[in-house]
């Protein structure tokens, strides 16, 4: 059987012969390259043609952010960013990296961890990516997203009282970007309260409603216990904070930290089922690009529940895992592609409406 062949980008020497270290020892990893800079980085994956890349964020010569935004343009290959960055610059340029492409992101060991544990998740984190088949890069993206209009699917006009109170979004890997693209193309009028779950890792998710906040003309902001459901017509995004389930209950946003859901907390699935419970038909949910199954059972409970729900499909997805199992059980109402997605957001309220198709 053929090893996961690995490039390692790491300016520190200590930090790079660790990682090397560790991935060389697994039987099914073999790392064929090492790079102290972002330059040799992108060098080495032209000529290696690795299956992952390991990469830091802070590079000499070229940082890994531009390093992220050639290797997806020009040789497009699965990206495990491993940073230590835990600033606000520092951190917006990894979501920056991540919405360029980059499919993942595991943060440094920080010598507490218990033994064993960071080494398993990074030889985890590499056999995952390697499996994901990068086939388009940021550029390809904006082009299409330029140029293509996708209409929504045509949607059955409902009873007044069946118009969407709030939307519920949910995403993994691939999130931050798909998130961002979907912002920015909801109107700027749009009238419904988001609430948001984005699965990232603690460290890093720490100023990620910050980073969206400046990404599109949508307010975003981590959600706080007790807030209330913003009422129609205050067009703002709530998102569930690092470590903590966001579910709405009594008409208030609830932050809790009940068992994890699918090993995530947040989970998507907490916050569908709950916005399912509360909403009824009045409930709205969007599923995107995600790894693992979390999100799939709560958006069927919203459809169960009458209200509105949607799945990325395969062809725009950085990984097609939470919206296929959402599929398979039925649960979505319509599949479409990312730059169909704020369209079929917004012709849920249109519909509610006008009381006509779209």
């Amino acid at each position: 059987m053929a090893k996961t062949r690995v490039l390692v980008v790491e300016d520190s020497m200590t930090v790079r012969k660790r990682l090397i270290e560790v991935l060389s020892a697994d039987p099914g990893l073999e790392v064929v390259g090492e790079a102290e800079d972002g330059k040799a980085g992108i060098e080495l994956c032209e000529a290696l043609r690795p299956d992952v890349v390991t990469l830091d964020m802070m590079l000499p010569i070229m940082t890994g952010l531009a390093a992220t935004e050639y290797i997806m343009a020009y040789c497009p290959t699965p990206i495990l960013i491993v940073s230590a960055s835990t600033n606000r610059g520092e951190l917006f340029r990894t979501y920056e990296a991540l919405a360029a492409g980059a499919v993942d992101v595991l943060e440094k060991p920080l010598g507490n961890e218990p033994d064993g544990d960071w080494e398993r998740r990074l030889v985890s984190s590499v056999k995952l990516i390697a499996r994901i088949k990068v086939i388009t890069h940021p550029r390809a993206r904006l082009k299409l997203s330029a140029k293509a209009v996708v209409p929504p699917a045509p949607i059955e006009p409902r009873n007044p009282g069946d118009r969407p109170r709030a939307i519920a979004i949910g995403a993994s890997t691939g999130g931050p970007g798909a998130v961002r693209d979907v912002f920015r193309a909801l109107p700027t009028d749009f009238p419904l309260p988001i609430l948001l779950v984005i699965h990232i890792g603690t460290l890093f998710a720490t100023a990620l409603a910050e980073w969206l906040d400046g990404q599109s003309h949508l307010r975003v902001a981590y959600a706080k216990d007790g807030d209330r459901l913003p009422p129609e017509g205050e067009g703002r995004v709530l998102m569930a904070p690092p470590d903590r389930h966001l579910v709405l209950q009594g008409g208030r946003l609830r932050l809790t930290q009940d068992p994890e859901r699918h090993s995530c907390r947040p989970s998507v699935d907490a916050l569908f089922e709950s916005v399912a419970r509360e909403l009824g038909s009045s409930a709205a949910a969007c599923l995107l690009t995600g790894m693992g199954r979390d999100g799939a059972e709560g958006l069927l409970a919203v459809r169960r529940a009458g209200g509105r729900t949607l799945a990325q499909d395969e062809a725009s997805s950085v990984v097609f895992g939470m919206p296929r199992e959402a599929i398979t059980l039925g649960a979505a109402e319509q599949v479409v592609p990312l730059a169909g997605v704020a369209g079929s957001i917004a012709a849920w309220v249109r519909a509610a409406d006008t009381g006509r198709r779209p």
